[in-house]
């Protein structure tokens, strides 16, 4: 007999969703407006971290190789990593798309500007590029290239956290390789294809608390120009060809702030929302892995580094034990937990909810990729509750290498001398635990929002919510059991 869940669409809109609260911010703050929309304001946003980018590089080249006497290890990997993915990401979204410094010179090759406009008429913008402007492969039109750039990164990083001359070489190669594609393929490929990094910003700006949308859809539908993926001679062509009339998801939104510049109607605005509680849909296999392989990383990351188990440290850091079989047994099982054994148990919790629901009229793809959304925001405060003690225990390594970022002897404002001093060290559980249960709360609030759309039968939702959650707490308790023993 069919129930009242089985008449009814399974494919749900964003659209459908509950409406949350949204506040207009360029319309409460126009003077923040006025600032995006001048023509200078990404290249001067941008500066600093060009000239941090050349000073990071050359430590790496030339500076010591001693990782906590060097700036790039520690302002990457503890002061920018801290900042990026407990206050940049959850508060803003994909800002940091907007400051970042590998794609300027691409952008600069293609548009021959760094900030005016080139009215012009290059395949499908309304501005002038230079270069091949060649389409990306619809095949890789999606983030799975990312998906596994970050793994294997990941599965070096204890050669990219410790070894300065690693950091550079990766780093370099990224800003080659963005330069590069910008010659071949139009706008920012490399951002929304290539990036290790822009793949787990995307995920998870989906959590933010801002976001940058058209105020009035309508608006957009009746405009003739489309001018904010198309460009005019007030604005480049969007970088990460988005059209705003469509735009309902932070995924792929850099933050570039072109649109609001060429707008002809005035009709884009930056608001304020709720945290985890407005993008809530993924939309294809690829973010799903994404997920997956984020939640497993934020595990063995904490195993690895914060665990007692020293054996697995020697088997990351090949470079220190050179325990090549070691680290063999690692990155396979690294792999084989991101990319097969956690999505298995997903899927298997999947296929139980749909059993225990007696959901038949449900499809499975519709549900895997629905309920999905809850490893988003559990991933997110996991990877915040993994950072926590890194910039506590050892950010006062930020301190002395202001005064010596190249580990030269130099002593630029009198703290290079600065000791090694942990902050609270012993209160760091205290931190943890409260992030991730706030991580496993958002988990469930995600599950039953979108529940209540596929399952009006209150019996039915519930049953459906019972085995994902079992897998959400079961990693909650995982991490729990790292963390505070």
């Amino acid at each position: 007999m069919a129930t009242a869940s089985q008449t009814t669409p399974i494919d749900v809109p964003v659209e459908a969703l509950e409406k949350t609260w949204r506040f207009d911010v360029f319309a409460q703050w126009p003077w923040l407006k006025r600032l995006v929309r001048m023509r200078s304001f990404q290249f001067l946003v941008i500066l600093p971290n060009l000239f941090m980018f050349y000073l990071f590089l050359i430590a790496g080249l030339f500076g010591t190789p001693v990782g906590n006497r060097n700036i790039i290890i520690v302002f990457v990997w503890i002061l920018w990593w801290f900042v990026l993915i407990t206050v940049l990401v959850p508060l803003g979204s994909r800002s940091w798309c907007t400051v970042c410094p590998l794609p300027f010179f691409g952008d600069w090759l293609q548009r021959r500007a760094v900030v005016k406009v080139r009215p012009g008429k290059s395949p499908g913008t309304a501005n002038s590029f230079f270069g091949l402007h060649k389409r990306w492969p619809k095949a890789l039109s999606n983030i799975w290239l990312q998906n596994f750039g970050f793994l294997f990164l990941a599965t070096f990083s204890a050669l990219l956290v410790t070894r300065p001359i690693v950091s550079a070489v990766v780093f370099g190669v990224m800003f080659l390789v963005a330069t590069g594609l910008a010659l071949v393929y139009r706008l920012r490929t490399f951002c929304n294809y290539v990036c290790p990094i822009s793949g787990f910003l995307s995920l998870y700006a989906m959590t933010s608390t801002v976001e940058l949308r058209s105020v009035d859809k309508d608006v957009c539908l009746t405009c003739k120009t489309k001018s904010c993926i198309r460009g005019s001679e007030k604005g480049w062509a969007c970088p990460w060809n988005v059209y705003m009339g469509k735009l309902d998801r932070n995924n792929y939104c850099g933050l570039c702030f072109e649109c609001v510049k060429s707008c002809p109607n005035d009709n884009i605005s930056l608001f304020l929302r709720p945290f985890s509680n407005s993008d809530l849909i993924l939309r294809g296999y690829d973010e799903v892995w994404k997920a997956c392989i984020m939640l497993v990383l934020a595990l063995t990351y904490s195993v690895m580094l914060l665990g007692p188990w020293g054996r697995f440290k020697d088997w990351a850091n090949v470079s220190e034990a050179h325990d090549w079989g070691g680290f063999g047994m690692f990155a396979a099982g690294q792999a084989l937990l991101a990319l097969v054994i956690f999505p298995g148990l997903y899927y298997l919790s999947i296929r139980l909810a749909k059993w225990y629901a007696r959901a038949d009229a449900v499809p499975t793809k519709e549900l895997f990729l629905k309920y999905a959304y809850a490893l988003v925001p559990m991933g997110l405060l996991a990877w915040i509750a993994f950072s926590v003690p890194l910039v506590m225990v050892n950010g006062s390594y930020i301190i002395s290498v202001i005064s010596d970022p190249l580990g030269w002897g130099m002593n630029l404002f009198g703290t290079a001398e600065f000791p090694w001093t942990p902050f609270w060290p012993d209160r760091v559980p205290l931190i943890q635990v409260p992030i991730l249960l706030a991580g496993f709360y958002f988990a469930q609030r995600g599950l039953q929002r979108i529940a209540r759309q596929l399952f009006p039968d209150p019996l039915q939702l519930r049953r459906s919510l019972v085995p994902p959650t079992v897998l959400l707490l079961g990693v909650t308790l995982v991490f729990l059991k790292l963390f505070i023993g």
